[in-house]
């Protein structure tokens, strides 16, 4: 890539996203009986999300060559750049993205999602900063939804010690993008028995890469069967209560219908349910219930050698993800330095966007240079798996920023 546009850099990227997808146009719109001319306001805007997602600063970022300085710059992240400003940006960033694809570049669309959270490292004044043993070290995770070809659906601020899968269901059913999807894959830590009944209840598949399956136990169906699956003996145990799901099967649909509609959040149902001291009776048919679907998983799992290479990768994009974060996210030494929680989230959000957009100028980048005959002709399928648009080797991310929107990358239209 660096041969034909040369080392881009990373602000580049950034604006030719943000000038090809238009994500920025309802803010400018809204704001065009301000102050300021929506040239102006467009510019101040990507420093601004510049500044914040590569965790750099304003007053860093108001340092390079564009003509703004960092009251304008403060004043313009104050009124305009909000955290749904920056959503709604890496949202359109997002589907702009699956609607330039090409499908004989990419292939077919993938319906699945891979999810993982990273930590970043925060003050220990912050009451949402907490120590996590699995990273060693205290600070708060960004919960992640990353589909096949590398493109975030969606991400979460959460405390080290939230559920890491009432996280995951929220960032599958509430993502906001065009994609539909069916399935999530996880590690170990983003599946349980309630994780496994409640993405049954809410209609998609939960993919996880168990570990220790070995020591996993299957549930029988039934009653009565003890020699019915004598290769599996050592692996049963007890029948499936279906007297119980059946029971509270109406209750079960309630609970899912509020997660599916956004009137409930999982994390508040979950909690809601382990509060007492007796488990509550509508979550224990959620447990039973993930019993069954969990049983029916690891018989998949283990008998589909296909669907052991699509978790595993489907989990290496959402790794390849959180490495791309450190190579962007490099101000401060990659921690969130403010107390503030909406600047954590925005900070989060503007990382978010600026990897997206990363992502976006690749595709396109790729998909142009494959449009020569001398390239395609020497793809194989084996090369058409393996690539991915998630790569930094031709980015510069670092240096004084110099921000010209006359300027533009020799991409084909879209």
């Amino acid at each position: 890539m660096g041969s034909r546009w040369g080392t881009v850099p990373l602000i580049d990227m950034l604006k030719e996203a943000v000038l090809r997808t238009g994500c920025l146009d309802r803010v400018t719109s809204s704001a065009g009986r301000g102050d300021l001319a929506l040239e102006v306001l467009a510019e101040r805007l990507l420093l601004a999300v510049y500044a914040y997602g590569t965790n750099t600063g304003i007053r860093a970022v108001a340092g390079g060559e564009h003509g703004h300085s960092e009251d304008d710059l403060r004043y313009v992240r104050r009124r305009y750049l909000t955290v749904d400003v920056v959503r709604a940006m890496a949202t359109e960033i997002a589907n702009a993205t699956f609607a330039v694809r090409q499908a004989g570049v990419w292939g077919a669309g993938s319906s699945a999602v891979a999810s993982d959270s990273t930590h970043f490292g925060a003050l220990d004044q912050n009451i949402f900063t907490e120590w996590h043993s699995r990273y060693g070290g205290r600070g708060v995770l960004i919960y992640w939804h990353v589909e096949e070809k590398s493109m975030a659906i969606h991400s979460q601020l959460i405390s080290c010690s939230a559920s890491e899968v009432a996280a995951m269901i929220e960032g599958a059913m509430r993502h906001g993008t065009t994609m539909e999807v069916e399935g999530n894959y996880t590690d170990s830590h983003g599946q349980s028995e309630i994780g496994f009944g409640l993405t049954r209840l809410l209609g998609f598949d939960l993919l996880p890469r168990i570990k220790r399956i070995n020591h996993v136990k299957l549930y029988r169906p039934a009653a009565g069967e003890p020699d019915a699956y004598p290769h599996l003996a050592p692996a049963l145990t007890r029948p499936i209560r279906w007297e119980v799901i059946a029971e509270q099967y109406d209750q079960m649909i309630k609970y899912a219908t509020a997660i599916r509609s956004g009137t409930g959040s999982t994390e508040a149902i979950l909690r809601r349910f382990t509060k007492a001291n007796a488990i509550h009776p509508t979550y224990q048919a959620m447990i039973e219930t993930g019993r069954a679907q969990k049983t029916l998983f690891v018989a998949r799992y283990l008998r589909e050698r296909d669907l052991q290479r699509e978790i595993n990768a489907g989990l290496n994009v959402v790794e390849s993800w959180n490495g791309g974060n450190d190579v962007i996210f490099f101000g401060r030494g990659g921690d969130l330095t403010t107390n503030r929680r909406e600047e954590q989230e925005l900070s989060v959000l503007c990382l978010r966007v600026l990897q997206s957009a990363l992502v976006y100028v690749n595709t396109l980048m790729v998909q142009d240079v494959l449009a020569d005959d001398e390239w395609a002709n020497r793809m194989t399928n084996v090369d058409h798996r393996g690539l991915t648009p998630l790569f930094w080797t031709h980015v510069k991310p670092y240096g004084e920023v110099r921000l010209n929107m006359g300027r533009r990358l020799s991409l084909r239209e879209a």
